[in-house]
């Protein structure tokens, strides 16, 4: 119990997007155990975090998912503020902008007042996704294929583990290798930054293509945060209003467990931790 509580890390905000509860890609334990280790004053979703298109096509909502869920309504039973931007995935929930299911607050957007005094837009982002907006029916199909693509990443995966590998995510690496999808993220990033600046906000944080970065390129402050499909990341505000993503990949999680949680000597002394 004290080796978990000093593990939890406590920060101002998160903002989690593209979980896909309802998917056989989402990996809802991670994002449990993250839960876990990490606390937040206001917590936002910032889209896709039920995934109804797959929700339509075949039932697919193990405990874990439900777990998920569950975990939310009790931290906002709790008094955590939790903000909810739903995406194109949920887009089901645009239908009750300014209601509040279990104390979570459903929104089209936000405007997240940073600690520095900045002020960000909260936005999914899917509105700026031509293919999505202009060509519903591909955005359908490259759901599919990027179905399949995952479901060979976790056999990828899997191969990885029993060799003694940590988790890599194969179609990230496909991703970024193809140059019209490089091409893409940069447009979609350029775009977001300009709908930032017509909110007069100092910057943005998003979701949607399921790539994580924090940066000022476009002069304005970028942050997406990644996803809970493949890179398994998360963007945290501390409260002096430093902004950081955190990913939660088997490596990454031991690396910030080991530098929370210091075992005491005469636990450390016994040979099984040499």
């Amino acid at each position: 119990m004290l080796a978990q509580q000093a593990s939890i890390r406590r920060f101002r905000a998160l903002f989690i997007s593209d979980v896909h509860l309802g998917s056989r890609g989402s990996q809802a334990e991670r994002l449990l155990d993250f839960l876990r280790h990490h606390e937040a004053d206001t917590i936002y979703l910032v889209g896709d975090i039920v995934d109804g298109w797959q929700l339509k096509s075949g039932w697919y909502w193990p405990q874990a998912h439900n777990d998920v869920v569950q975990k939310f309504l009790r931290q906002a039973r709790k008094g955590v503020r939790i903000i909810y931007v739903p995406g194109n995935h949920d887009e089901i929930l645009r239908d009750y902008y300014g209601t509040h299911f279990g104390g979570i607050e459903v929104a089209e957007t936000a405007i997240h007042d940073g600690a520095d005094g900045r002020r960000y837009l909260v936005i999914h982002g899917d509105h700026f996704d031509l293919v999505v907006t202009q060509a519903r029916w591909l955005a359908l199909l490259g759901s599919k294929a990027y179905d399949w693509a995952i479901a060979i990443n976790r056999v990828f995966n899997a191969i990885r583990r029993r060799l003694g590998f940590g988790y890599w995510s194969l179609s990230q690496w496909a991703k970024l290798k193809v140059k019209n999808a490089v091409n893409f993220i940069g447009e979609f990033e350029k775009t977001l930054a300009a709908e930032a600046h017509r909110h007069e906000a100092d910057g943005v944080i998003c979701g949607h293509i399921h790539h994580a970065a924090i940066h000022d390129e476009f002069g304005v402050r970028y942050l997406n945060c990644g996803d809970w499909v493949e890179s398994c990341t998360a963007i945290v505000e501390h409260f002096d209003g430093h902004f950081e993503v955190v990913t939660w990949t088997d490596d990454a999680r031991c690396r910030a467990l080991q530098s929370k949680v210091r075992l005491p000597r005469s636990i450390t002394n016994i040979p099984f931790f040499s």
